[in-house]
């Protein structure tokens, strides 16, 4: 299955990129890395996840604290989110809203 990242989770992406790059020169790097190989395994496992009262399937993350909502388009897994799973349950569904 094809997996599309759509703006708004690029835009989470660069935010947490940046956010781990200031922790720890190349943390950044190494949280992007684990988070494309999350998004290659959603390519082969689209559609088992829990899906939330938005209509949104969340996959969580391997390696760090996030979650991946997506959903399913025909052949594709459009995903909107990529968000740290830490944050308050209200702020995620504010975020799942844009």
């Amino acid at each position: 299955m094809t997996v599309r990242v759509l703006k708004t989770a690029r835009a989470d992406l660069s935010a947490s990129y940046w956010f781990y790059e200031k922790q720890q020169p190349g943390l950044g790097d190494y949280f992007l890395r684990r988070i494309y190989e999350d998004l290659e395994l959603l390519g082969q496992v689209a559609g088992i996840h829990h899906q939330t009262k938005q209509g949104f399937h969340k996959m969580i993350a391997r390696r760090f604290p996030y979650a991946i909502f997506y959903r399913l388009s025909g052949d594709a897994a459009e995903v909107f989110a990529i968000l740290d799973g830490r944050r308050s349950p209200d702020w995620i569904r504010q975020q799942l809203k844009r």
